[in-house]
């Protein structure tokens, strides 16, 4: 998910000294790497060969496939119809993804700034159907380092006629300031990025995100948020999604989103956010939980909020736990109980168990909050697992290494079934 930090070289507030004030900084920024709009509209690729994963990212579960979103890549498609011998059966290339939501057979996509959707009747042979396009305006790629980037270039007031930002080339800049010339002030921007439980119903008509998802499927609608923008898409008629434009709203470093009853769950920095959406065009705010500084997806169960908080990958804080938090009253959620972790990330429930990614794999049965450190049933190490998605017995793992899945018929002895290797290049 996006954070994004504000810093300004705040020259002109020493226009009031007595004294001239001259200094020459030097700091490293990050440009933008542009793509021409036709090129990047016209990239989208789809082919049934395999394509080695060589990174993780968000997951979705559908009628017994898995789809898993290379970073700014693509999405890889695998048959998981045997999760014991898992398949890669085709791949969507397409620039700038970073998330994805199934409903109805068409699988709808970020691809930068642009929304596309995909007809997958035919999982193995995707069929693009159609692309919104500045869906989401304020879309930027991922940055890997601490800095900031250079907003004026990416936002240039003759709007996008370079194209599309594609890339960052990190820049050192050497720049004269003094209280004299206000002009020598320079803006710029920090951006980087940082399972829910399933519906059984019998015939499954939405995908089962994993609990990093940044996008959510409430009755005919689609929420995602991109660089802090809530954007809402009416899907009542699926070939051709509508944003509703009046109703997309500011709402801050949202990191995950989850869905649940009427209500979605916003995991953020600083603590974990309710909005009702009753009304689904105009969610509401209800209320908030804060937390002390860290990266946090969210899971809600039972009328039971879990939240993970960890360090690491620019986040924040040293501080890695998981807390559970009663929202059965969402105007008024109650923290219950908060434990100590090694670097916890994805969690999901399903059967009355938690799955967690942290040091590997650790799996919880529920009960009484106060008491689930003593509940521990399983602990699987040699990876490190980022997100997960638990369905009809089967735990689906993305880690930094590889795709793991599990059986967990019966919860006090999970089996694993089977690894797709994760090859990073």
């Amino acid at each position: 998910m996006k954070k994004t930090f504000f810093l300004f070289f705040l020259v002109g507030l020493l226009g009031g000294c007595s004294y001239n004030y001259k200094e020459t900084v030097t700091y490293k920024i990050n440009e933008p790497v542009f793509m021409s709009m036709s090129e990047f509209r016209n990239s989208v690729k789809v082919t049934n060969e395999q394509h080695q994963i060589s990174n993780y990212g968000k997951i979705c579960f559908y009628n017994g496939f898995l789809y898993i979103s290379e970073s700014e890549v693509g999405i890889h498609i695998i048959d998981n119809t045997n999760p014991s011998q898992p398949r890669i059966v085709g791949f969507i290339e397409l620039v700038g993804n970073a998330d994805l939501a199934i409903r109805n057979n068409i699988l709808y996509a970020d691809s930068y700034i642009d929304l596309v959707w995909f007809d997958i009747t035919d999982p193995a042979n995707p069929k693009l159907k159609g692309r919104l396009e500045n869906a989401f305006p304020e879309a930027l790629p991922v940055i890997d380092n601490p800095y900031g980037y250079d907003y004026s270039m990416c936002y240039p007031a003759d709007g996008n006629k370079k194209g599309v930002v594609v890339g960052w080339t990190l820049t050192n800049r050497t720049q004269k300031m003094d209280n004299q010339n206000t002009t020598g002030g320079v803006a710029f921007y920090n951006n980087s990025t940082y399972a829910a439980s399933a519906d059984k119903s019998a015939s499954q008509s939405t995908g089962v995100n994993g609990s990093m998802s940044r996008f959510a499927l409430y009755n005919d609608y689609l929420y995602a948020v991109i660089n802090s923008q809530m954007c809402i898409f009416d899907l009542k008629t699926s070939q051709t999604p509508t944003k509703i434009d009046g109703n997309s709203f500011y709402i801050g470093n949202v990191e995950t989103i989850f869905s649940y009853k009427d209500n979605l769950f916003l995991g953020m920095p600083t603590g974990m956010a309710i909005y009702s959406v009753e009304n689904p065009t105009t969610p509401v705010y209800c209320s908030s939980i804060m937390h002390i500084w860290g990266c946090d997806p969210v899971v809600v169960d039972n009328d039971l909020a879990y939240v993970t908080v960890h360090s690491g990958n620019l986040c924040g804080q040293t501080a890695n736990e998981l807390s559970i938090t009663d929202v059965s009253d969402v105007y008024n959620p109650k923290v219950l109980a908060t434990y100590s972790m090694v670097n916890p990330k994805g969690l999901g429930i399903d059967n009355n168990a938690l799955f967690l990614c942290d040091d590997g794999l650790k799996v919880f049965k529920l009960s009484d909050p106060q008491t689930l450190m003593a509940n521990q049933i399983a602990h699987q190490k040699g990876m490190d697992g980022y997100d997960v998605i638990p369905f009809d017995n089967v735990l689906m793992m993305v880690a930094d290494n590889g795709l793991y899945q599990y059986d967990y018929s019966n919860i006090n002895n999970i089996k694993q079934l089977s690894v797709i290797p994760i090859t990073k290049k």
